[in-house]
């Protein structure tokens, strides 16, 4: 399978939110969303909508009109505590992982790579463009 509008709607709706998910455990490291990770998280979901792997660009076309009702409300629904709040969302990604089994390998990679870039751009928010200027060249424990 190579579309998740051929899972069920109930499924559908738990899949679409799979980038929320991906923001929020990013965005969890200080145990809470600020508005810096919610922006970034925001502005990257609606690139993805033209810069995805083409067999993505259906299903961030569809999450992207969602994205933000969805980031706000399962904000504000999830545990507030940083280890309560990774425990939540790591059962929802779990949940989303077993629907990933029901794509063909090429979907379920080009689906895992993005999630990656997704957690890798939100966890950046707080990156410090002073810090590029100062450190140009990644330093293991300085600047990553």
């Amino acid at each position: 399978m190579d579309s998740y509008k051929e899972l069920s709607e109930e499924d559908q709706n738990t899949f679409l939110k799979f980038p929320v998910y991906i923001s929020l455990l990013a965005a969890n490291a200080n145990g809470e969303t600020d508005e810096a990770e919610e922006n970034t998280a925001i502005k990257f979901d609606h690139t993805k909508t033209y810069t995805a792997d083409p067999l993505l660009l259906d299903f961030y076309a569809a999450a992207d009109q969602h994205f933000e009702s969805n980031l706000k409300e399962l904000d504000n629904q999830l545990p507030k505590g940083k280890l309560q709040r990774d425990v939540a969302i790591k059962v929802e990604l779990r949940k989303i992982k077993e629907l990933l089994k029901n794509f063909s390998p090429a979907y379920a990679q080009a689906m895992h790579q993005s999630m990656k870039s997704f957690k890798e751009h939100v966890s950046a928010a707080h990156h410090n463009v002073l810090e590029d200027f100062l450190f140009p060249i990644p330093i293991k424990g300085l600047t990553e």
